[in-house]
């Protein structure tokens, strides 16, 4: 997860807008109380002035209207005197003008000069033609500091029109009110600056209290975007923050537990798409997989890189018939041949697709079956249907049409009726084989075939079968027994096996010429008995060699169904051998001749007596 710069953590910013405030807030509390000290310094100072003026004024008008002797001292020696001893440090000088606008008296002894002079300064004129106080803020030439100018009239107020006597011009030092509202200002800055840094101080432990919390949520939020969730927010207080952090591992223990469901209905699923015989595919709403389970890829020959985002129509092979939408709106299930001329190979395909509750698809759900098994069982049992029509119409027809001569007539013919009852009868008696042999057929499918078993010495079984065939045999064929002198027991069903091994020695039998030779014999492999019942017929073609034991299959079915054959035999006689626990097989080839072979578990007789 990204991290937050310093400058934009909400720590930061809580402590600067904190800071800010109290700077804004001591802003304008200072410019107020500097405002209004000043305004007030300054009144004070020209009110302390003015104090002494109104005195000055009174005892300078006091002299101007005295009526003088020779005894009594000069008026301007008497007003100089008045404003030497009215002078203080915080006035810089004091003249006084009389109404005909000449100096007559001054404070500074550096300027008596000027005494007798005309007055250059307007605010005096204006003082005497007013008859008002005037004052003004100027900055004295030589030091540079500002100084408070005040111009009094003296007026005789005894008279019944007040008479402008005079003025008095006075030039006070303002700058040491001005340096006091510095020191006062620098005296501020400070407080204000040691405010700032306890404002500081204080801001940032106030905004960890907030931030602490919230960055402990931060670091619980990426625990959990990990997949931690046992990591709990601390809970510093019950206000609103600490409210949250509650909320907070609230909202954690519900995520950890929704977690937990999910993980199980994960894992519940991930084993039913393992352990699926059948192959499952995801898609997206674009139709491309975004899951696939192990049969599915086993089922198509791919790897699941080469299958992740891609198209199923690409995958199954169907781009060039159907599209995704297609696919979405099929409702049959669809076939997919895979197959080869060496190998069939078939796929049924089923889809399902995922809708919202408003009906948008978000994807498409694909079931795969193999259903080669079932395509080859369906079609074997489309022929077996059709070769048990085709055999017993065969004899059906015949006999229909032996008994429709009879019945016109052929009856009376002597030398014609007996040949074709006997044709009838020979063909109802394969009919009744034929339908003898499926009902067995049909018993062995059922699994209802009982095995009556009893433990037998194989070697005289076995001997006992040629001896029979040996002596009933009409064709000109040799016997030859190959059997070991050691006995072998067996646990079988005897009539059944006897119906087996009859089966494939009347097999030789039709098929072995004239003067040739059937061999018998039995070894050991393992825990078996190997049978072999070998002949010198004409042989089976070697693609052919493993559907002799297909029901119905016949290499020449003229010749054999004039020998009565059903085609039911040697498929039969596999189904008793599997039952025994054994297999059976054949070796053959064209021209040369035939060899049957199967196994049985077998005893040695070291076990004791037998019954």
């Amino acid at each position: 997860m990204q991290k937050v710069s310093f400058f934009k953590s909400i720590h930061v910013k809580i402590v600067l807008i904190y800071i800010l405030l109290i700077i804004i807030a001591i802003q304008i509390i200072g410019l107020y109380f500097s405002q209004q000290l000043e305004e007030s310094l300054k009144e004070n100072f020209q009110e302390s002035i003015k104090q002494r003026v109104d005195l000055m004024e009174f005892n300078i008008r006091e002299e101007i209207l005295k009526e003088r002797d020779e005894t009594m001292p000069a008026l301007e020696t008497t007003l100089n005197t008045i404003l030497r001893e009215s002078k203080t440090n915080d006035i810089i000088e004091l003249r006084i003008i009389d109404n005909r606008n000449r100096i007559i008296a001054t404070s500074n002894f550096n300027s008596n000069t000027i005494i007798g002079q005309r007055s250059k300064e307007d605010i005096v004129r204006k003082t005497m033609a007013t008859e008002t106080d005037l004052n003004t803020i100027a900055l004295d030439p030589e030091t540079q500091n500002r100084v408070w100018v005040l111009s009094t009239p003296i007026l005789n107020v005894n008279v019944q029109n007040s008479e402008v006597l005079g003025a008095i011009y006075i030039q006070a030092d303002i700058e040491q009110v001005y340096n006091q509202m510095n020191d006062i200002n620098r005296i501020f800055a400070v407080g204000t600056l040691i405010s700032l840094l306890i404002t500081v101080i204080l801001g940032i432990l106030i905004a960890r209290t907030i931030t602490r919390p919230i960055s402990d949520m931060r670091k619980q939020a990426q625990a959990m975007a990990k997949g931690n969730y046992s990591r709990k927010v601390r809970v510093y207080g019950s206000d609103e923050i600490g409210l949250l952090a509650i909320s907070f591992n609230h909202l954690t223990n519900r995520l950890q537990e929704a977690q937990s469901t999910t993980e199980a209905e994960r894992r519940k699923l991930a084993s039913v798409l393992t352990n699926m015989t059948d192959g499952v595919i995801a898609t997206d709403r674009k139709g491309k997989i975004i899951l696939i389970n192990d049969p599915a890829l086993e089922l198509l020959h791919v790897s699941r890189e080469t299958t992740l985002n891609r198209k199923i129509t690409s995958v199954l092979g169907v781009d060039d018939e159907f599209s995704f939408e297609d696919l979405i709106n099929m409702r049959d299930p669809l076939n997919l041949n895979f197959s080869t001329q060496e190998t069939p190979y078939i796929l049924r395909a089923n889809f399902s697709v995922i809708q919202k509750e408003t009906g948008f698809v978000n994807g498409l759900i694909t079931v795969l079956h193999d259903i080669t098994e079932q395509e080859k069982i369906d079609m074997e049992r489309r022929e077996f249907v059709a070769n048990v029509s085709h055999e017993l119409r065969t004899p059906l027809t015949t006999m229909r049409s032996y008994l429709e001569a009879l019945a016109e007539g052929a009856w009376k013919d002597e030398n014609i009726a007996p040949h074709f009852l006997n044709v009838t009868q020979t063909e109802t008696e394969r009919m009744i084989r034929l339908v003898n042999d499926l009902l067995q057929l049909s018993k062995m499918d059922r699994d209802e075939t009982d095995l009556n078993l009893e433990f037998v010495e194989f070697n005289k079984f076995f001997e006992r079968i040629i001896e029979r065939f040996e002596m009933s045999k009409s064709q000109n064929v040799n016997f030859k027994r190959l059997l070991p002198k050691e006995s072998y027991f067996v646990e079988i069903d005897t009539d059944k096996l006897t119906q087996v091994i009859d089966n494939i020695i009347s097999n030789a039998l039709k098929y072995s010429p004239d003067g040739g030779e059937i061999r018998f014999g039995f070894t050991v492999h393992g825990e078996m008995l190997r049978v072999m019942i070998s002949d010198d017929g004409m042989g089976i073609p070697k693609e052919n060699v493993t559907k002799i034991f297909d029901r119905f299959y016949r290499v020449d079915r003229a010749r054999a169904r004039s020998m009565g054959g059903t085609g039911l035999g040697l498929a039969i006689a596999r189904e008793m051998i599997e039952a025994h626990g054994g297999k059976i097989w054949a070796q053959s080839e064209e021209g040369v001749g035939t060899t049957i072979f199967f196994t049985l578990p077998y005893e040695l007789d070291e076990a004791g007596d037998w019954d």
